[in-house]
């Protein structure tokens, strides 16, 4: 029997477990294949100390879930309609072999694409999940039916491979077209592979990758203007660090932007804080202790304004006159500008 689901994280599936008096069936750890429809697919690569192995990013929905045995009540197959399933991630894995298939692909040629008839279609995937199957009321009226509650274990991460999925995706990739150009190109990037074993371990040897006497041969032939124009493993590597580069500075963000991190917490707390600090303040004077610790570091200076002082007598200030020298002093100018009469006959005379 085939029937509807609900995700784990569901406020019912909460409340079913509060009830007293229902009867339930949880099983844990519960080996399924998911119905995954596939949404897009990236080619991403790891580390440098991994040697940027390639690796895919499939994201999808979840459309349903089937056991590997039948659960309570003969449930076969848990499924969600379009919109309601979870977004899966998963990651796949190319083993060597299928390492050796890219390369003849044209893996280190600047026209490697990714194949576009794996999208759009529904994967089969391995996965393990907890389920819990809430019983149907005991009156077994017409149309009722069990409910179930799934979650998915990494489900955001699922780790899957040729081995576990059944999928050899490397089979899907485009052949390089086999004109001139291509081969031209190909023994190019062959020789750019060699010039860099030194700085770069190689993933491949030089007989799973083809590079015998045939490509030594095609380098040879080409002329100085040709030889340079393709360096496709150098133009690769560089495309790939960059490609690094972004999602190392998208994880920095979404980080950044993610509640109770410490990117979040030194963004909110302190870089918003000095940011506002620094355009209310303008340029501020050193406090006291400063300018004393400046006259500690700079002896010499202090000693010279002491000299200085020294050197350039200060004028005494005069002493304020009282009240009654202040009056002598006004009759006496009074006095001196009272000539009477003799003075003007000595005016006159």
């Amino acid at each position: 029997m085939r029937t509807a689901g609900l995700t784990m994280n569901s406020v019912w599936a909460h409340r079913v477990l509060r009830e007293r008096g229902v009867q339930t069936h949880r099983l844990e750890g519960v080996t399924a294949e998911l119905g995954v429809m596939v949404e897009s697919l990236d080619l991403k690569h790891r580390g440098k100390e991994e040697n940027y192995r390639p690796y895919l990013h499939v994201t999808g929905e979840l459309r349903s879930v089937t056991p590997a045995k039948a659960l309570p009540f003969g449930i076969s197959q848990v499924t969600y309609s379009p919109g309601q399933g979870e977004k899966v991630d998963a990651f796949y894995e190319f083993d060597d072999q299928q390492l050796v298939v890219l390369a003849g692909k044209g893996y280190f040629t600047s026209g490697f694409a990714l194949p576009e008839q794996v999208t759009g279609i529904e994967w089969e995937l391995p996965a393990t999940a907890d389920i819990l199957v809430l019983a149907p009321s005991g009156a077994q009226t017409e149309g009722d039916a069990p409910v179930v509650f799934t979650q998915v274990h990494g489900i955001g991460g699922l780790e899957i491979d040729l081995e576990s999925s059944g999928y050899d995706l490397a089979g899907y990739f485009a052949d390089r077209p086999k004109d001139g150009a291509g081969r031209t190109e190909a023994a190019v990037d062959a020789r750019g592979l060699k010039a860099r074993s030194d700085a770069i371990n190689s993933l491949f040897t030089e007989a799973e990758l083809g590079l015998g006497t045939e490509a030594e041969q095609t380098v040879a032939a080409l002329t100085p203007e040709t030889a340079p124009v393709a360096d496709g493993l150098s133009t690769h590597l560089q495309r790939i660090e960059a490609e690094l580069a972004a999602e190392r500075e998208q994880h920095r963000s979404e980080r950044a932007s993610t509640e109770g991190t410490t990117e979040n917490l030194y963004r909110e707390r302190v870089a918003g804080e000095l940011h506002r600090a620094a355009e209310r303040k303008g340029p501020i004077a050193p406090p006291a202790p400063a300018r004393e610790a400046q006259r500690d570091l700079n002896p010499d200076l202090d000693l010279e304004r002491k000299e200085q002082d020294q050197e350039t007598p200060r004028p005494e200030p005069k002493p304020v006159p009282s009240l009654d020298e202040r009056k002598r002093q006004v009759s006496q100018n009074a006095a001196g500008l009272d000539l009477g009469e003799d003075g003007e006959q000595s005016l006159g005379s």
